[in-house]
């Protein structure tokens, strides 16, 4: 992996593709979700799910705490805790979710970066390599000239709805970094269910600091992908999911403004 930043642009571009091999795992190929974006949407920020039973369900995967204290990314079989001041932290079995998504990620594909590449360059590439009416896991492994994240501060009640929360997110921006994009992009039709499009979280290689990825610059890097067929979606059954009135015509609107 080179060191040396190069200006070149998608065109300009020749990744490796090839296929990996994946695995027996039955688990393998389903992703798993507790609870809507659309709940998280309406300020539903508190759930019964641990990370312990998460885990069960996936060793890939992001999403968010109790009382919306800070984002989840896991890979590797290890989940982290990105909080509002920049810090990351591993995931303690007992933590609670409102919202996770999480999968056994065994790569299909592998995509070799080697010249520099903005967000929107990388996520052509990708786009170009899945299917967009399924879920595919990604995760990119690289040295970055930048990445620009957020991270939602930890709320109280009465929680506000999340693009109320979300305005007074903390910013942070890592220069010339290496680390890991982990995350997920979800076809059209599941907006509400969860995020449609791209949702990446960024954890830094010495796993101290990261965020929600808002932009970044890939120097050089690999990118896997894992495509998923199977969709498990478990609901809430507090009283404040169900009483919840979740029809939203700008509910599309609202999640492309929270989530970048």
């Amino acid at each position: 992996m080179s060191n040396s930043p190069v200006s070149g642009s998608l065109a300009m571009v020749q990744p490796a593709w090839h296929h990996v091999s994946g695995s027996n795992d039955h688990r393998a190929g389903e992703l798993y979700q507790t609870s809507l974006m659309s709940a998280l949407m309406a300020g539903i920020y508190e759930g019964e799910a641990t990370y312990r039973q998460i885990r069960k369900y996936g060793d890939f995967g992001l999403g968010t705490f109790n009382e919306l204290d800070g984002e989840m990314v896991g890979f590797d079989g290890t989940f982290y805790q990105l909080r509002s001041d920049g810090s990351a932290r591993p995931v303690t079995s007992d933590q609670k979710t409102p919202f996770a998504v999480v999968t056994f990620f065994q790569p299909q594909q592998e995509l070799h970066v080697v010249e520099q590449m903005t967000k929107s360059d990388l996520l052509a590439m990708i786009e170009k390599a899945t299917d967009a009416n399924l879920f595919n896991a990604v995760r990119v492994d690289g040295i970055f000239d930048e990445v620009h994240t957020r991270t939602v501060q930890r709320q109280a009640r009465p929680f506000p709805p999340l693009t109320e929360a979300t305005k007074h997110q903390a910013e942070r921006v890592f220069t010339n970094v290496e680390g890991t994009l982990a995350g997920f992009r979800s076809p059209t039709y599941a907006q509400g269910i969860g995020v449609a499009g791209f949702h990446l979280h960024f954890l830094r290689q010495d796993k101290q600091a990261g965020g929600h990825a808002l932009d970044y610059r890939l120097r050089a890097g690999k990118v896997q992908i894992c495509t998923v067929h199977d969709l498990r979606v478990e609901l809430p059954t507090s009283t404040e999911f169900l009483k919840t009135n979740f029809e939203d015509l700008a509910l599309n609107e609202k999640i492309k403004a929270t989530e970048g």
